[in-house]
């Protein structure tokens, strides 16, 4: 079975209000439809760091989010992890999306194969994957494919 990392955005748009804007509640019923039709399909993780993440902000949200975090395992930060979340940052990160290069960092210490997310300002984003690659492979580790939900519906999901 396929490992994912649940970055926190999924779990944020799996249980968020229905929003107005129409790219946000697309990507909120996308979210929705990946969590009840293809997450069983995968082994999936999460980090302390998605934990911390999604007990920020309003307290009934925070509590939904956690609820559906509750009986995910848990990839540890592990020194490795840091050191390479250190070195995404140094490479092409800014020091606000130091919480996005320790996700990313987790994930591909962790071995799995991909990084689920709706951030696409530091995570999936190409070019940003283009120069964090190498550092990832001077380490002796792969990154792994980041993606959305929508990317990662599978073969036929849409006939």
């Amino acid at each position: 079975m396929d490992t994912v990392y649940l970055e926190t955005t999924i779990v944020s748009f799996l249980v968020a209000r229905p929003s107005r804007d129409l790219i946000v509640a697309a990507h909120q019923q996308l979210t929705r439809e990946w969590w009840e039709r293809r997450r069983a399909m995968f082994s999936c993780f999460i980090s302390q760091v998605v934990i911390e993440e999604a007990a920020v902000g309003d307290a009934g949200q925070a509590a939904r989010r956690l609820d559906e975090l509750r009986d995910l395992p848990q990839l540890v930060a592990s020194a490795q992890a840091e050191a390479l979340a250190a070195a995404f940052l140094q490479r092409c990160l800014p020091p606000k999306a130091a919480r996005d290069a320790a996700h990313l960092a987790i994930a591909t210490t962790g071995h799995v194969k991909y990084l689920l997310t709706w951030n696409c300002n530091h995570l999936a984003n190409a070019q940003i994957l283009d120069q964090l690659e190498p550092v990832a492979v001077a380490a002796g580790l792969k990154l792994p494919r980041v993606c959305t939900p929508e990317e990662l519906m599978g073969i036929g999901s849409y006939e």
